[in-house]
């Protein structure tokens, strides 16, 4: 079985032709594979190293380099794959660490405006149950998944993302433009093209699905010949949101085979990922929850009915969820980090206008009483 090996004392930009932080497709591959291969790949934390077991969170939080965020493993070239096709990324199995971390990070997270303090959980696995110091009484099942996985973009492809980010930026929104500094590869003109792997675009990446565990097939349309898959940032488990910007963030590996759908994204038409599944994609209990409370949100705010905004309706349901933890006896940093790995949210309804409903839903079995 070929393999991608890491030497985990070193950072990516030390093993540049065993990975990468930036999406190109002239980044060439690390592995070749022919289809129905199985690979084993070992991934790096999404933070590469730069928080540790004695990490304290002001000293990590104001010292990290962000810009060596998301340190992917490969590229995976596979042998027949061609652009129109669909690439099945078959994940066998996923292998967590025994050290996982989350973080709240100023300026980052869906309520960024009222959490400025940094914040840090570290958590002790076992391959079955999270658990931390820095959260009594709580013990997260494991469903561990690749946080950013997918394949390499064209150059159409790339240009085009990288101007429309750029409009978000212009219109007063968040978009962060390539960066040569901390990028790997860090020869040009990769280094000061390459897209940021923070958000997710039609070749994947930082889609950060919890669905995706062992077992399931996910599949991305082809972009490059090879497709030049690649996969890092790990998580032991999250939360439908994970709303504070980490979930249980860990190094991990990968198991996955490919398999090429020939023609099917250029004939079907599919331009972003799907992934599919014949089993329930984590233990029963925690896909479907037997105890559950759940909070509920609407586009209400402050006296003022924004009809229709789902956004400001997740915000709401958090808010509450987030209430509903302190009253548990947890502070705001940890109900908030609570809800990043453990708390899903649902869209209820959109058609009932102009109040649409998102639920926060909390599986109770987590708590030790």
């Amino acid at each position: 079985m070929k393999s991608i090996e890491l030497d985990y004392s070193k950072q990516c930009g030390e093993e540049p032709e065993k990975g990468h932080n930036r999406w190109h497709p002239d980044i060439p591959p690390a592995l070749e594979v022919d289809p129905g291969e199985e690979v084993v790949l070992q991934t790096r934390d999404a933070l590469d190293g730069q928080c540790k077991p004695d990490s304290i969170a002001k000293v990590m939080v104001e010292g990290l380099d962000r810009n060596l965020v998301h340190p992917l493993t490969g590229p995976v070239f596979v042998k027949g794959a061609q652009p129109g096709d669909l690439l099945e990324i078959q994940l066998r199995d996923i292998v967590p660490s025994t050290f996982g971390y989350t973080t709240i990070m100023p300026g980052f997270g869906f309520l960024a405006d009222l959490y400025t303090e940094p914040f840090l959980v570290k958590w002790r696995m076992d391959g079955k149950h999270a658990v931390s110091d820095d959260i009594p009484n709580v013990r997260i099942p494991e469903a561990s998944f690749m946080g950013t996985i997918g394949v390499a973009p064209s150059h159409d492809l790339r240009e085009r993302a990288q101007r429309r980010e750029e409009e978000v930026s212009k219109r007063g929104g968040i978009a962060l433009p390539p960066e040569p500094n901390g990028a790997v590869p860090s020869w040009e003109p990769v280094a000061s093209q390459g897209l940021r792997t923070i958000p997710p675009r039609e070749n994947g990446g930082n889609m950060d699905i919890k669905q995706l565990t062992r077992g399931v097939r996910l599949l991305c349309p082809v972009f490059v010949e090879g497709a030049l898959f690649s996969a890092g940032d790990a998580h032991f488990a999250q939360g439908d949101s994970e709303c504070c910007g980490t979930a249980v963030e860990m190094s991990a590996t990968l198991v996955a085979r490919f398999n090429i759908r020939k023609g099917e994204a250029e004939r079907r038409g599919i331009r972003f990922p799907m992934f599919e599944s014949d089993d329930y994609f984590t233990s029963p209990e925690m896909a479907a929850p037997k105890r559950f409370v759940a909070t509920t949100g609407m586009p209400i705010a402050d006296g003022v009915n924004d009809g229709g905004n789902i956004t400001l309706a997740t915000r709401q349901a958090l808010l509450n969820m987030i209430d509903l933890l302190m009253d548990r006896g947890y502070s705001r940093e940890q109900a908030y980090c609570i809800c990043s790995v453990a708390v899903d949210f649902k869209v209820s309804e959109v058609v009932d206008l102009p109040n649409v409903v998102v639920s926060a839903f909390l599986p109770l079995d987590i708590f030790g009483d």
